[in-house]
C-alpha cells in the first residue's frame, strides 16, 4: 500500500469516529446508546441469543455482553428466556418496547445521516455503504 494512501486512510478513520459519534448521538431519542443499539439490533435480526453468541457476534467478551444484555433487560428492552435444552442457560429476546426503541433510534440515526448526505448522488451513497460494509467485514474477520 502506498504510504500516502495509508496516511490518508488512518487520519480519515480517526476523524470519522469522532465526527459520526457527534453527528448521530441522538441525545433526545430514547434510552439507547451505541452498545445497546447494536445488541438489540443483533437480537432483532438474528433472534434470541445467549450472551456468548451475542459476545461472539459483536466481538465482546462474555462479561461485557452479559452486562450490556442485563442493562437491556433492566430497561425492559429484552427479556431472559430459559433454554429448554439446558436448564442452566438462557437466551435474550427483544420485547415490544425494545423493538419500538430500536425502530425510533434507527429512524433518527438514518435521518441524521440522510441530512449529511442529501447532496450526494445515490450512486455515491450506495458505494459508501458497500465500502463501509466491506471494511467492517475485514475488521470483524481479519486478524
Amino acid at each position: 500500500m502506498n504510504d500516502d494512501s495509508l496516511a490518508t486512510i488512518e487520519l480519515e478513520l480517526a476523524f470519522l469516529v469522532r465526527l459520526i459519534t457527534s453527528r448521530t448521538s441522538n441525545k433526545g431519542v430514547g434510552n439507547l446508546d451505541r452498545s445497546a443499539y447494536l445488541l438489540l439490533h443483533q437480537i432483532s435480526v438474528e433472534g434470541s441469543a445467549g450472551v456468548k453468541a451475542l459476545g461472539d457476534a459483536l466481538l465482546l467478551d462474555i462479561s461485557t455482553a452479559s452486562r450490556q444484555a442485563a442493562a437491556l433487560e433492566q430497561k425492559g428492552y429484552a427479556v431472559k428466556v430459559p433454554d429448554e435444552q439446558d436448564g442452566r442457560a438462557y437466551f435474550y429476546q427483544i420485547t415490544e418496547l425494545g423493538a419500538q426503541a430500536i425502530s425510533e433510534y434507527k429512524q433518527s440515526r438514518q435521518a441524521s445521516i440522510s441530512r449529511l448526505l442529501d447532496e450526494w448522488p445515490e450512486e455515491e451513497r450506495q458505494l459508501l455503504g458497500e465500502m463501509l460494509h466491506k471494511f467492517n467485514h475485514v475488521l470483524r474477520t481479519k486478524k
